[in-house]
């Protein structure tokens, strides 16, 4: 079996107005009749991925996908400097997935998140839990500033030679606050070279996988990457907006929602421990550890998605083997 089905052409698409001044992109494939779910994408900034719809079966999901504020097809883009992030914050995040689902007519939706998408996907679920069916997040994170702490210094214990070079793009004491600062100066080769530092540290982070290919951050387009990684230093160096520990200590919420957990036991940026304490503190949640998968995931690890979302729409709270 493969992991994914054929890609389908969105039958809808089109920007909501969610306030602020922001419009977000969207679009939707699948059947129009089918099980609604929607695709909450990482980064933060990283905009809505092309691959993942193709987890779902389009003849019996209703799938939508959309790029959160200031990334992707979203206005305003958070890779202007003068674009202002004060509007960007996990709360309005939130809002505007409950927007969004409004807009579309959805009662209850099949939430999917991976690594800040499941962040997301948890903090939404946790505020609207009348509003999911169902909940699968990949390459677990809650965004802690315990994980963010391990994922741009701790795991510089594996990579002396990289972190160091990352670390002396400026002398700020606040890593991740001085980069957000040089990530929004007027100067654009100040903003060039601090979002090349920046992917070029996350791609060290993944090249130590199994899966591991090059430039996964660096190789965006300047754009795109300009928005990923202020996006990235604006929210990490704020601890995402949420109180330290409140999805996992929140988690009881989400107590009756059908929950799977895919998680590599091999991610570098995002260690297995967070994942096995959500699922811990989610009752009735299943955690999935897949043994040879890092961050970027593997063939099991997209056999698992599959196979978890085949059985949701059939009906079933639990994958097959």
């Amino acid at each position: 079996m493969t992991d994914r089905y054929p890609a389908v052409e969105p039958h809808h698409a089109g920007m909501v107005d969610v306030g602020d001044g922001q419009r977000i992109r969207f679009d939707v494939r699948g059947n129009p009749s089918g099980t609604p779910a929607v695709v909450v994408h990482g980064g933060p900034g990283s905009g809505a991925p092309t691959g993942t719809p193709r987890s779902f079966d389009p003849q019996r999901y209703r799938v939508v996908s959309f790029d959160q504020r200031g990334c992707g097809g979203s206005t305003p883009h958070a890779s202007d400097p003068s674009t202002s992030l004060e509007a960007n914050t996990t709360a309005h995040l939130v809002a505007d997935l409950e927007a969004l689902r409004a807009h579309l007519g959805v009662d209850r939706w099949v939430v999917f998140g991976g690594s800040w998408g499941s962040t997301l996907a948890l903090a939404y679920a946790q505020a609207h839990p009348e509003r999911v069916r169902a909940l699968l997040l990949v390459s677990v994170t809650t965004t802690r500033r315990s994980e963010i702490d391990w994922l741009y210094r701790g795991v510089g214990r594996f990579l002396p030679r990289e972190w160091a070079e990352f670390r002396a793009r400026h002398d700020d004491d606040d890593l991740l606050g001085g980069y957000a600062r040089l990530l929004a100066d007027p100067d654009a080769g100040v903003r060039e070279r601090a979002a090349l530092a920046w992917a070029t540290w996350e791609d060290a982070v993944l090249s130590l996988e199994p899966t591991a290919r090059p430039a996964v951050y660096a190789g965006r387009p300047s754009r795109d990457l300009l928005a990923l990684t202020r996006l990235c230093a604006h929210y990490f160096s704020h601890g995402a907006f949420l109180d330290e520990g409140v999805l996992i200590r929140d988690a009881g919420r989400l107590a009756g929602i059908p929950g799977v957990l895919v998680h590599g036991r091999l991610d570098m940026g995002g260690p297995p421990v967070t994942a096995w304490e959500l699922a811990r503190a989610w009752p009735g949640a299943e955690l999935h550890l897949v043994e040879e998968a890092g961050h970027l995931g593997s063939a099991e690890f997209g056999r698992l998605i599959r196979t978890t979302l085949d059985g949701w729409a059939r009906g079933a709270t639990r994958p097959t083997a």
